[in-house]
């Protein structure tokens, strides 16, 4: 049974059951091989624009004997794949601005729950997320190690909301119990205000919070 780090274990926590997936980046498919493994989903279509890992990705699919359950796609971004084979979107381990890049790049992206894990800038996949119609439904920090990353999820639902600075950098998140995590942020902002940015909105709600 393959394991996942708590990173990946949040992720995979918002995977509805008898889904379909689409984990794109999948690296070594460490989560559509859990999740099958698991029951919960049908089905996956793991993608990767680098040859090395999903060759990575195809071993253990192989090991594992799910060859029939999880498709191995060499695509950048969604662009290989196509909207039938799955409904929902997997995008983890990548920088905020290049997930919503790619979110951008899929016509038929407004019809898929879209699940999102970013290394950085996660405040950039919210903007895109809020500006295109989406609602985020969960929300929350993830301490892994030394490290605190934002998972979240969305569904769309066509309501353009408006939204501010604050909305992209805090979301929907509800559990502030994190605390090094905003005391990061909050540096994070005041550094970004010294290099002529003014933060003062975030940065007052995330004192607000701590």
């Amino acid at each position: 049974m393959q394991k996942l780090s708590k990173r990946l274990n949040a992720v995979a926590s918002l995977v509805k059951p008898s889904s379909e997936i689409a984990d794109v980046g999948t690296d070594h498919g460490y989560i559509p091989v859990f999740l099958c493994e698991s029951g919960i989903i049908k089905s996956a279509v793991a993608s990767d624009i680098n040859e090395g890992p999903l060759s990575s990705c195809e071993a253990l699919v192989k090991q594992e004997g799910l060859e029939e359950r999880i498709s191995i796609r060499l695509s950048n971004g969604l662009d290989e794949l196509c909207s039938d084979e799955f409904d929902t979107v997997i995008i983890a381990g990548m920088g905020g601005e290049l997930i919503a890049d790619i979110l951008s790049r899929c016509d038929y992206i407004s019809s898929k729950h879209i699940i999102l894990n970013p290394m950085t800038h996660p405040e950039l996949a919210r903007k895109f997320l809020y500006d295109n119609g989406f609602e985020i439904v969960n929300d929350f920090i993830v301490k892994d190690g030394h490290h605190y990353y934002s998972v979240f999820d969305a569904v769309y639902t066509g309501e353009m909301i408006p939204k501010t600075r604050v909305d992209y950098f805090l979301g929907n998140i509800k559990d502030y119990s994190h605390k090094e995590y905003l005391i990061h942020l909050l540096n994070y902002l005041k550094n970004k205000s010294k290099s002529g940015g003014n933060y003062s909105d975030v940065i007052a709600a995330v004192e607000e919070r701590l």
